[in-house]
């Protein structure tokens, strides 16, 4: 026997070593998913029972209930991700049940009604997590139903204006309610339109991103390449002058140019499209009182203190009072604060942990965000990393729309802290954004 044959590796004895070095990854990301969930687990369990103690100095008779709660969903979804993605990213799934668990904790120390429905719904969320991963095998399954999903998608954005159907809340028509349950289709909405903008510029982007006048290089792009973008700018202002909404009209619209913009890598449009943006604010400040009011005490809340500027006060006054370490945990009060469960959760945390918790809330969504551009890149086609992108673009924007609005970066939008406010709807579609990017980070890491 020759040299070369004592060397050589049998062809079957390579494949399996590759494929145990294989496996040996995909396990080493799922224990790490476990190792984490088990940690966000107790660090919401820890704040739940210091919560408790803040506001009635005992431990709760329910932590063993919650334990075993919070211990059956996370094991639940980790399962079904071991199962169905077992090459995910590892953090997401953890990251997005800290952030749920935090949520609950101060949800519950603010009202306790409101709480059972939040644990209803996150039941109702992982539940949705799991169903996506299932049904969605293979990410670019997504692309062949783009007009079907496009057409459902502005479906869901008709529905609050009909009759007997769609629910006024606030001066805004954002809601439908069907039977006992009250929802907004809006959330559902956002990814439906935000997997067909994906599916249609990856298909007609040279069109979009090519220059007038054939090959020259210029900056100007095509007439005929700016339709999509005023209608789109057209669409958000009917939506906002039907619905009267600005919050999710604008992140629909920055959804779409953001995504045009990365498939086309023209800056043109990022321009033109701040632009139609600037000239969409200053109609609707002249069409609607409430966004009128929303600029002028975002300008100057002291002047109106005890009206339309008192909630903005008050949050402003919780995240003073917390200063760097906060009250402590069912300390404070941040009741004082209007609607605050859903719109200004975040004072709330800022008042009871601080400029500390605070800024773990700002790091959490920022790895959140970081582990779904690393699945973008990491993507096996065109469509696949541009829903990703545009996925993680939905949790930065509505994120950082909100944080800032409440630190007086921003105008107050109206859109809610995803994971962490109070809202059935906004957490369901959460979960199955998150369950659409760890199957495209399956696709890439496979």
């Amino acid at each position: 026997m020759s040299t070369g044959n004592l060397l050589a590796t049998p062809p079957s004895t390579k494949m399996g070593w590759r494929a145990r070095l294989h496996l040996g990854k995909k396990n080493k990301r799922r224990s790490t998913e476990l190792g984490l969930l088990i940690i966000s687990i107790i660090i919401t369990v820890a704040a739940y029972i210091v919560a408790s103690l803040g506001k009635t100095s005992t431990i709760p008779e329910n932590v063993i209930p919650i334990l075993a709660i919070l211990l059956a969903l996370s094991l639940a979804a980790h399962i079904g991700t071991r199962r169905l993605a077992p090459n995910a990213d590892p953090i997401i799934l953890p990251i997005a049940s800290l952030l749920n668990g935090l949520g609950f904790v101060m949800i519950t120390r603010l009202d306790y009604h409101e709480a059972l429905l939040q644990a209803i719904w996150s039941a109702v969320g992982v539940g949705c997590y799991l169903a996506t991963l299932y049904l969605v095998r293979n990410s670019a399954v997504l692309d062949r139903y783009r007009y079907l999903l496009g057409i459902s998608g502005i479906a869901l954005l008709i529905l609050p204006l009909v009759p007997k159907i769609g629910v006024n809340i606030n001066g805004v028509r954002l809601w439908i309610h069907l039977g006992p349950l009250t929802f907004q289709p809006v959330e559902a909405a956002k990814l439906l339109l935000a997997i067909f903008f994906a599916s249609y510029f990856v298909e007609k982007r040279e069109l979009l991103g090519h220059p007038i006048g054939g090959d020259r290089k210029v900056t100007l792009i095509e007439f005929r390449a700016l339709g999509p973008i005023f209608a789109a700018w057209g669409i958000s202002l009917l939506i906002m002058t039907a619905e009267r909404d600005v919050g999710f009209s604008l992140l629909i619209f920055l959804i779409f140019i953001i995504t045009l913009w990365l498939a086309t890598s023209r800056k043109t449009y990022l321009v033109l499209g701040g632009g139609l943006f600037g000239i969409g604010t200053v109609i609707a400040s002249m069409i609607f009182s409430h966004v009128r009011e929303r600029l002028i005490v975002w300008l100057n809340p002291w002047k109106y203190a005890t009206t339309i500027g008192y909630q903005l006060i008050q949050g402003q006054f919780a995240l003073g009072y917390g200063g760097v370490g906060g009250t402590g945990l069912g300390r404070g009060h941040p009741n004082i604060i209007p609607v605050v469960a859903s719109d200004y959760i975040f004072a709330a945390i800022g008042e009871e942990m601080g400029l500390l918790g605070t800024t773990a809330i700002v790091f959490a969504f920022l790895l959140l965000v970081g582990a779904g551009l690393r699945a973008a890149l990491r993507a096996r086609n065109d469509f696949s990393k541009l829903l990703a992108a545009s996925f993680t673009a939905i949790i930065g924007l509505q994120s950082f729309f909100i944080m800032a609005g409440i630190v007086r970066l921003l105008p107050l939008t109206g859109v809610t802290l995803p994971f962490v406010a109070y809202g059935g709807s906004s957490l369901v579609a959460n979960y199955v954004l998150i369950a659409v990017l760890m199957r495209i980070s399956n696709e890439g890491n496979s």
